[in-house]
């Protein structure tokens, strides 16, 4: 989906875009954590809960895949539902920003790449830190304030509702400034300073819920990072970037959780697991800094070894 939004979107325009696109991710867990926990409670024409939840939240994303596999074009110049004058406006403009150069990348390039293995780690130390906080902020939340369930559901929402703003604005004003890399360590940055204070300062329910959606802040590292690598190759060879950075830091998705829960059971305190996550922090935001500047990017930083 990165690779095709770049398809569609000039570059002064991606990151707001993909920040737009992904503005999808906080609001999803705003609203699906209650529904989520409200569903199961209920068993509707003899059929369990739990088994209504797969139907109610799976069915409308396999219907809506449909539509956009008629819907959406692969490219502007293919979209019907563009007038002659906007398919004419953005079709060159798109044209003009692919590279001279269409030298085609390999998956094992790309594994010998160090920008794209640098980027693939500044990933992964954010999907680390995202999805441990995703899976855990409940019971952290509950841990650290002592509210009750329903009070959970409602602050628990709150981080995520700081994130959805966070990630909207830090997309459009990195398009504005046309810089990316402080763009994308800031809410790293933001996220350790959360989990220090977490980690240090005195425990209070105002204080925790604050803290927390510091830490979720991070989430507005995804859609200023994720328009770097369609800027390194501006066409459908970006792919195999994408998918390569992509692979390499989903596998957080589980060594984030389980790592946190591990130190949760052996210390029986999450501050191990909160120190973890902050030098994690700390780590991709050190990465993304280290990353080329968009000036000094091109196809041979890519391609070579």
């Amino acid at each position: 989906m990165i690779v095709y939004l770049s398809h569609w979107f000039i570059e002064e325009d991606r990151a707001k875009a993909t920040s737009n696109f992904m503005a999808a991710i906080p609001v999803s867990l705003v609203i699906g954590s209650p529904v989520a926990g409200w569903i199961p409670s209920h068993n509707w024409f003899a059929i369990e809960g739990w088994r209504w939840l797969f139907l109610l939240e799976g069915v409308p994303a396999v219907l809506l895949g449909v539509v956009a596999f008629f819907f959406l074009t692969d490219q502007p110049g293919q979209a019907r539902w563009l007038t002659a004058e906007q398919r004419q406006w953005i079709s060159p403009k798109l044209e003009q920003e692919k590279p001279l150069s269409r030298q085609s990348i390999t998956i094992g390039q790309a594994f010998r790449s160090r920008t794209v293995l640098l980027l693939a780690t500044a990933a992964f130390v954010q999907y680390f830190i995202g999805y441990s906080v995703i899976f855990w902020l409940p019971t952290i939340l509950k841990n650290q304030s002592g509210f009750s369930d329903p009070q959970v559901g409602l602050f628990g929402a709150m981080p995520y509702v700081v994130a959805l703003f966070a990630m909207l604005f830090n997309g459009w004003h990195s398009d504005k400034a046309g810089e990316r890399r402080w763009h994308a360590a800031a809410p790293l940055l933001i996220a350790a300073t959360g989990l220090l204070c977490l980690i240090s300062l005195p425990s209070s329910n105002v204080m925790t819920v604050l803290l927390l959606s510091m830490i979720c802040m991070a989430m507005a590292f995804l859609p200023v990072f994720w328009a770097i690598p369609t800027e390194i190759l501006r066409d459908s060879n970006a792919a195999v970037a994408v998918g390569t950075i992509n692979a390499l830091a989903s596998l957080a998705g589980f060594a984030g959780p389980y790592a946190f829960g591990y130190l949760r059971v052996e210390t029986g305190s999450f501050v191990a697991g909160f120190a973890v996550l902050m030098f994690s922090s700390l780590a991709g935001g050190v990465l993304m800094l280290l990353t080329p500047a968009a000036q000094s990017r091109g196809l041979k930083s890519v391609t070579s070894s």
